[in-house]
């Protein structure tokens, strides 16, 4: 597993804001620690303009750090929250200033090296960006584990308490809230049968676990920045994308495409949490309020990210109830028990031993432990490599319930409506 940060000793920072922060898991070791260090400095500089955290008099001002500028999660939902709903909640107590990250300077892959610093005392992490650095932060979210929202529903519930305690352990965080963003599905510009029909294509992805499923298929997978996909597209250096069903129709993808796939590859799942001394620093009254407050607003984020999904569909396929994207023609067949079959022979045979190589055996213990029961796919040890040879790579063994290990009838919340056609209009 790759070195994590803050293993060794304990050292005491001064942070812009009452108190100071030490640091209790382990020192990085020195590169890492390095980079750390020359992180909390770039971005207290960058921060300065929003510290410090408490005021003089009145009430306790939260330094709060949010997800992605100009989604529906940040403007309606947690821009909400922290600006209008906590003084509310607190009676005065407490307010809060916020920022999304893309907006402050700060990178989303440094977010948890900041915040175990203090630099950034409460604040939200991509796990697909944290993931770089921690790759057990990608277990919930990897490529074909979850075609669903319930299903997602259910891996972050079993795995939320290790989330909980990777994150307090390694980086001293409080983790307060897990927000899902729409599903991440396929736009093609020509039609497909299916995802055994997609070899040769070349597809943009965002994530390693993404490329393994595309080039386990026979696709070229292609790393692309979501504002060049337009260009990309029209330019013929791409066939497919993955990216979000309402945020692909936003762009302008139903233009340039023909179909959607209505399986989600993966989804963009977010933690929020807060530094452990930031936390400790709060009445255990205030904590209270603001765990009961984030669960209401966990619960409505995810709600906002299954209606989203939904409406991306229907709007790109031009259907009845297309709400707030523009309608299009694509065709967006039901999914077929082929592709449910495909699918799950991608999250054992490729995903998962993919995600376990970078990341470890701690990873395949956590994975055994916390998702093999929901999922019936079990990761065994690999065997020791003879001398001179490369280790070989861990073996999914799935278990057998009745006949639905491998094959079976897709989830109905991801299949189109009964009077959709199977041609583009």
């Amino acid at each position: 597993m790759a070195p994590r940060p803050g293993e060794g000793g304990c050292e005491t920072i001064a942070v812009p804001y009452s108190g100071t922060v030490s640091i209790l898991s382990r020192p990085p070791k020195p590169l890492i620690r390095r980079r750390a260090v020359w992180l909390a400095a770039a971005a207290l500089w960058a921060l300065l303009a929003m510290l410090p955290a408490r005021a003089q008099q009145g009430p306790t001002r939260l330094q709060v750090v949010g997800g992605l500028a100009d989604v529906r999660l940040y403007d309606q939902y947690e821009r909400r929250f922290w600006r209008d709903l906590l003084p509310q909640m607190t009676e005065g107590q407490l307010e809060a200033d916020i920022v999304p990250f893309d907006s402050s300077g700060i990178r989303g892959q440094d977010m948890l090296h900041l915040m175990r610093l203090g630099v950034v005392p409460f604040g939200t992490v991509l796990l697909s960006l944290a993931a770089t650095d921690e790759p057990e932060l990608a277990a919930p979210n990897l490529a074909m584990l979850a075609p669903e929202l319930s299903t997602l529903r259910r891996v972050v519930q079993a795995y939320r308490s290790r989330l909980s305690s990777l994150l307090k352990e390694q980086y001293g965080v409080e983790l307060l809230a897990i927000y899902a963003y729409p599903a991440q599905v396929l736009f093609c510009t020509q039609p497909f049968d299916g995802l055994e029909a997609l070899s040769g294509r070349k597809i943009r992805v965002s994530n390693s676990s993404q490329a393994d499923a595309m080039a386990a298929l026979g696709a070229i997978p292609v790393v692309t920045p979501f504002a060049s996909l337009m260009d990309e597209i029209r330019d013929g250096r791409l066939d497919c994308a993955v990216t979000g069903s309402l945020s692909g129709n936003q762009l302008g993808l139903h233009r340039l495409t023909k179909q959607i796939h209505p399986m989600a590859i993966s989804w963009g799942l977010s933690v929020f949490g807060a530094n452990g001394q930031a936390w400790a620093a709060l009445e255990p009254r205030l904590q209270q309020i603001i765990r009961r407050g984030l669960g209401r607003l966990e619960l409505e984020v995810w709600a906002a990210a299954g209606q989203d999904t939904e409406d991306g569909f229907l709007c790109n396929a031009g259907r009845p109830g297309c709400q707030t994207g523009t309608p299009g023609g694509m065709i967006w067949d039901t999914l077929s028990p082929q592709d449910e079959t495909v699918r799950r022979q991608l999250l054992a045979q490729t995903v998962l031993p993919g995600w376990i190589e970078r990341c470890g055996e701690e990873c395949r213990q956590s994975w055994n432990t916390y998702l093999a029961p929901m999922t019936r796919i079990f990761l065994t040890a690999p065997e020791p490599a003879p001398p001179g040879m490369a280790a070989p790579m861990p073996q999914a063994r799935l278990r057998q319930v009745g006949s639905e290990i491998l094959t079976g009838s897709p989830p109905a919340s991801i299949t189109a409506p009964a009077s959709s056609s199977t041609s583009s209009r």
